[in-house]
């Protein structure tokens, strides 16, 4: 997000795994529109991993977003921009001990 409160759906990925036979759970704070998980589910399954699972601590209520097979969500929330609890905004904000609504 940088510095906006909304996504610029520009994904950019740099890694260097070998999952071939692996087990992958992929741990997301915020499942928004979806778009990074397709891309990241995406690259990481063209490894041929023995399993991928995505885990995500907060799922946004968005009609239109892209449809993942989310394993385990800890909350569903409106969609609303959070901050708190390593959610941060323009880099401020991710100490506060909480998930709050910046609106």
């Amino acid at each position: 997000y940088q510095d906006r409160k909304t996504s610029s759906g520009v994904v950019r990925l740099s890694h260097d795994l070998q999952l071939t036979g692996k087990h992958v759970m992929v741990v997301e704070d915020i499942y928004d529109t979806g778009l990074t998980l397709q891309r990241v589910f995406d690259d990481l399954n063209s490894q041929n991993p023995a399993s991928l699972q995505i885990c995500a601590l907060l799922s946004k209520k968005i009609p239109d977003k892209v449809p993942l097979d989310v394993k385990y969500t800890g909350f569903e929330i409106e969609n609303r921009f959070v901050i708190g609890y390593g959610l941060d905004y323009g880099e401020r904000y991710r100490e506060i001990p909480e998930i709050v609504c910046l609106d």
